[in-house]
């Protein structure tokens, strides 16, 4: 039995993929988060095999849990769900630790083909980003500036833009305050922006956080 967690912040979502998951008799939804910290919890407390986790939430999001499923050298595999098929995350996600990446506008078919491909020990790629990818755009060929970044700057990167404070970032990541503050230092440096409202924007136009989140219209 393959047992799974479920990561998005719409309830709607949730209902639609628990309705797939437990449509099949190999497989079973034993919790849902509609945050990545509670997802977290939920990871360490029942150890499921798979987390399915959407891209963009509220706190903490899927790259973010991804990494810290790896960091924490837990056994659940995570696989990524995002609205857009052309977001330049996927090389991103697969060197954080994510063992699948698809986009919400799948067929259920291809939704339970990855889980149990996945839930076997093997990587999966949505047939829409596979084909971004036989194109040339999925894995950094159309450079993002966020490549430059460190796995870390980039995590720090994506709080601030969603407005955390240096002290909430250190809370959050066990750094104190001077830490981060060079963190923020050298993205800013690599990102060649000078302020939060910058970073934001940018992260925006490369996919890191939804438009409305950066008040991009």
């Amino acid at each position: 039995m393959v047992r799974i967690v479920m990561m998005d912040d719409h309830a709607l979502v949730r209902a639609g993929l628990r309705m797939i998951v437990e449509s099949q008799s190999d497989m079973e939804v034993v919790g849902e988060a509609d945050d990545g910290e509670a997802g977290l919890h939920l990871i360490r407390k029942l150890k499921p095999d798979i987390a399915l986790v959407d891209l963009h939430m509220p706190n903490v999001n899927g790259i973010e849990v991804t990494e810290r499923v790896r960091r924490g050298k837990l056994d659940t595999r995570v696989v990524i769900l995002t609205v857009a098929a052309d977001a330049p995350f996927p090389r991103r996600l697969l060197e954080a630790g994510a063992s699948g990446y698809l986009t919400k506008g799948c067929p259920a078919d291809e939704l339970l083909k990855a889980i149990r491909q996945i839930a076997d020990g093997r990587r999966y790629l949505g047939a829409d980003v596979a084909q971004q990818l036989a194109l040339g755009k999925a894995f950094g060929n159309d450079t993002s500036p966020f490549d430059e970044l460190s796995t870390r700057e980039l995590e720090v990167a994506m709080m601030l833009a969603r407005g955390l404070a240096a002290k909430q970032i250190g809370d959050r990541l066990k750094l104190s305050e001077k830490t981060v503050a060079t963190y923020k230092y050298r993205l800013f440096e690599k990102l060649e922006i000078d302020n939060v409202v910058a970073l934001a924007h940018l992260a925006a136009a490369h996919g890191l956080m939804d438009k409305s989140a950066a008040g991009v219209p």
